[in-house]
């Protein structure tokens, strides 16, 4: 019998065939282009609330509805990816996205009411992120699977992509430009797809119906263990994201465009930190990357919260955390792959990703809650400092625990 830590470095499984890096491309591919799409009504928010004269909260909703679906929707195409594979799913999960694409590009821009039904179907996109951490783990074996399914998160960037073209393709040709741009790219994406994914060899499907699976995924320690370090790991990525550009431009006075720009370098360096932190997780174990991270964000967060000039303190604490952020949600996957079982491993990344997802809008709205009663943002950057203190604390015991009395892994006969 193997000890825990141990693993059995000499087993075929360890070599990892060209094929699985292949894949991997192509799923990380897959995953940018459709958060790209998830991400197309964000940086259209302003211009929607001067063109429909909406209210701040009509446009906050705008831009929430697609998100909240999205990882919402990751549960249950989770639970499908484990029973169908990500063969099936990924050029399903893209060629569905297309359709709320076209509407919002041609006509479901004209209104609040269209908008918002475009942007509940464009969260289909956003369920991508589900499908292709079962299908990446399944190819890779345990001891890669931190690094294969950190590279595969870096596809969180295509919001990244979103942001940088799309204001600029709706001045330059038009407001339906973008989401033209972005449905031919998904259609070309959905055919390679179809043609070349291939699920791993030998992937078992799971054959009890979707509710049972569903249930026993929750029953599960490990489903809510990763969930509430990810709340933590990607919803602060996914918060500072969107509420960066607010926060420098009210807090230091900066202009729209500088504050954007800036947002950009901390969402690329997290993004670029990702497989970093799937990388340390697979050499030191991903407890100690989670509380390193954790720790930096603790730093971060009450170096912010007494808000230092931004030029060098202020940049350099928001730039710590984009890094630990990105690290963070890396080894969260680490440790999902360690212990999740391989036949409920979407199962659990939809509850876990849907978390992420979730975790990232509460803390804009207390962020804009705190400023309008206080006139500051220090005491929201405290209790971000107090949530990923909960959260260092929770992975040096609970999640230290569940990696050291794991089930022994099984090499097969």
């Amino acid at each position: 019998m193997l000890q825990p830590s141990s693993r059995p470095r000499s087993h075929p499984s360890t070599q990892v065939p060209g094929r699985a890096w292949l894949m991997l491309a192509l799923a990380t591919v897959g995953f940018a282009l459709n958060f790209w799409a998830w991400a197309l009504l964000s940086p259209l928010g302003p211009r929607f609330k001067d063109t429909l004269e909406l209210s701040s909260f009509e446009q906050s909703l705008l831009v929430a509805v697609p998100v909240v679906v999205g990882s919402l929707g990751r549960i249950p195409v989770g639970a499908l990816t484990d029973r169908y594979g990500g063969r099936v799913m990924f050029p399903l999960v893209t060629a569905a996205t297309v359709v709320p694409v076209l509407y919002l590009g041609l006509a479901g821009h004209s209104s609040l009411g269209a908008l918002l039904v475009g942007g509940f179907f464009l969260g289909i996109g956003g369920t991508a992120f589900a499908v292709g951490v079962p299908f990446v783990s399944a190819w890779f074996p345990p001891e890669r699977r931190g690094l294969a399914i950190g590279i595969f998160g870096m596809g969180m960037g295509g919001t990244a992509i979103s942001a940088l073209t799309t204001v600029k393709l709706v001045d330059a040709y038009g407001t339906a430009n973008p989401f033209l741009v972005t449905a031919g790219v998904l259609v070309a994406y959905a055919i390679v797809a179809a043609a070349v994914l291939r699920d791993a060899p030998g992937r078992a499907a799971p054959t009890e119906p979707l509710l049972k699976r569903l249930a026993g995924t929750l029953r599960l320690p490990i489903t809510w263990q990763a969930s509430a370090l990810y709340a933590v790991a990607f919803g602060g990525y996914v918060a500072f994201s969107v509420y960066l550009p607010t926060y420098l431009k009210t807090g230091y006075g900066l202009t729209q465009a500088d504050a954007a720009n800036r947002m950009a370098g901390f969402v690329l360096l997290a993004v670029a930190m990702r497989p970093v932190g799937g990388w340390l997780s697979d050499r030191v174990g991903p407890v100690r990357v989670l509380a390193g991270s954790l720790a930096v964000v603790v730093a971060g967060a009450l170096t912010q919260s007494s808000t230092p000039s931004l030029a060098p303190v202020g940049t350099l604490a928001c730039l710590a955390m984009a890094g630990a952020l990105g690290a963070g949600s890396g080894a969260t996957f680490a440790f999902v792959a360690l212990l999740a079982p391989p036949e409920r491993t979407g199962s659990v990344t939809g509850v876990v990703g849907a978390a992420g997802g979730l975790g990232g809008f509460v803390p804009p709205l207390v962020m804009g809650s705190l400023y309008g009663s206080l006139g500051s943002y220090g005491l929201g950057l405290a209790l971000l400092a107090v949530v990923a203190t909960a959260a260092l604390l929770f992975t040096i015991t609970g999640v230290r625990r569940a990696v050291t009395h794991r089930a022994p892994a099984v090499v097969p006969h």
